[in-house]
């Protein structure tokens, strides 16, 4: 049997929209982000870790000529600049306690669609839930189109495996996939987090990645996560 060789590369996420699985879960949220327009220019995305937020981001600002900036990293200066195109603004939720940075998104927004371009905001939860102290930006906020990404189903599941794999240079054994889709937790989340342990666990063994390697990590996370009931 030839072994596979391991090798400690940094994974490389293919951002591009021929890297993006659709299936019945993400349709909708494909279509918006693909449409020519938004009502009222600005569309909330909403969706769990890694159901694939920041890829239709990507998608998004390469076709739209728009840009992309983490909410943490908003600044009062860049705003005029940053109106000047459509903008995406990721991880809104995050700045739900700092409220000098939502003051900025408030800002931003107004200018933005006063310029005509197009405002896209994305965070984990639906937005009703992002519990932003700024009241104007809450309710900016409620105002916009909302599509959400919802759990994978067994072809997007492993259309995210076999993804998270490629990103890492990694080549299962053709079976791999298929056992990890029926037996592992159904979360975008948990399917990053398993393939990184198959990664580590086949570097240190220098073991090709086959079946009985992902029965071992489910085993070994399903014991670890029962050890904090």
């Amino acid at each position: 049997m030839a072994t596979q060789l391991s090798f400690d590369l940094p994974s490389k996420t293919a951002l591009g929209r021929e890297d993006f699985f659709v299936s019945p879960t993400n349709a909708l949220a494909v279509a918006m982000i693909s449409a020519t327009s938004w009502p009222g220019n600005k569309l909330v995305l909403s969706g769990p870790a890694g159901s694939g937020k920041t890829h239709l981001a990507h998608v998004w600002a390469a076709e739209s000529g728009g840009r992309i900036i983490p909410s943490v990293d908003l600044v009062n200066e860049d705003v005029p600049n940053l109106a000047r195109t459509s903008i995406a603004v990721e991880d809104v939720p995050q700045i739900s306690s700092d409220p000098e940075r939502q003051k900025i998104l408030f800002h931003l927004h107004n200018m933005v669609l006063a310029e005509g371009n197009d405002l896209l905001m994305t965070g984990r939860r639906t937005p009703n839930l992002w519990a932003l102290s700024l009241a104007d930006l809450q309710s900016r906020v409620d105002g916009a189109h909302h599509v959400a990404l919802e759990g994978p189903d067994d072809a997007l599941l492993g259309a995210v495996l076999a993804k998270l794999f490629v990103d890492r240079q990694l080549n299962p054994s053709p079976d791999v996939i298929a056992y990890l889709v029926k037996h592992m937790d159904r979360s975008f989340e948990t399917a990053s987090k398993v393939v990184g342990l198959i990664d580590d666990l086949a570097l240190r063994e220098k073991r090709e990645i086959n079946r009985a390697l992902a029965v071992r990590v489910l085993t070994n996370l399903r014991s670890e996560l029962n050890s904090y009931d």
